[in-house]
């Protein structure tokens, strides 16, 4: 069980569920598999994506978790992670979802500017740029969409799902030397999966990150939908 500000994951079926993919032999990324392992990733389950009233709860479990990132200790090792699995839509092809979850982001960016929360000011607000990534409550994270509809087997999960990763964590990856041993044992697998290398992977400062959300192969020229409000 997570411990700390967090509360505990959910019990319910989707949760297991998303346990269960993470688990299976063929997933490729072992990041996740060791974050799994070791309790760290907290899953909580909300109505449809789309649905407005998913926007607050889910921001506050954001704001809940940012504070238990920060608060863990500098030498920590462990990757932690919030998904958040919702109950529908189960038919949407890859330009549907890749809209509701930018829609989604958009509303949780527009919640947080409102409570008062600034952009942290270790990576860029401007979605274009290659040191963006997403920023709520004050913590940069990168952001993985899974659903039924999706192209790369690795993130074609029974439900829609976004999980939140904390970037600083990879930052630490970097600083240590390991995110290229992980990013090492990662590709092979996901070639393994799905014969190629997913084509929008790219290091944090060659692209922007936001390319990589949805998991939609964009198009070269693709502009990110969300629009960075000002705080106070």
């Amino acid at each position: 069980m997570v411990r700390g500000t967090v509360k505990p994951a959910a019990c319910g079926r989707l949760s297991d569920a998303l346990r269960a993919f993470i688990a299976d032999a063929a997933f490729p990324c072992v990041g996740a598999k060791g974050a799994l392992a070791h309790d760290a990733i907290q899953i909580q389950e909300y109505g449809a994506l789309g649905s407005r009233a998913n926007d607050a709860p889910l921001l506050r479990a954001l704001t809940g978790f940012a504070a238990f990132v920060e608060q863990r200790p500098s030498d920590d090792a462990t990757l932690h992670s919030f998904a958040a699995v919702f109950a529908g839509p189960l038919a949407t092809d890859e330009r549907r979802f890749e809209a509701l979850l930018w829609a989604q982001l958009q509303r949780l960016h527009d919640l947080d500017v409102r409570a008062g929360s600034r952009w942290a000011s270790d990576v860029s607000d401007d979605p274009a740029d290659a040191h963006f990534s997403l920023s709520l409550a004050g913590q940069p994270l990168f952001v993985v969409g899974l659903h039924p509809g999706a192209s790369r087997q690795a993130r074609r999960f029974g439900w829609p799902a976004l999980v939140f990763n904390p970037h600083r964590q990879f930052q630490r990856l970097r600083a240590d030397g390991r995110y290229e041993k992980l990013q090492a044992a990662i590709r092979p697998r996901d070639v393994d999966l799905q014969g190629s290398i997913n084509p929008n992977l790219a290091d944090f400062g060659q692209a922007s990150e936001a390319r990589q959300y949805s998991g939609r192969a964009v198009e070269p020229g693709w502009q990110c939908p969300l629009r960075v409000r000002k705080g106070r």
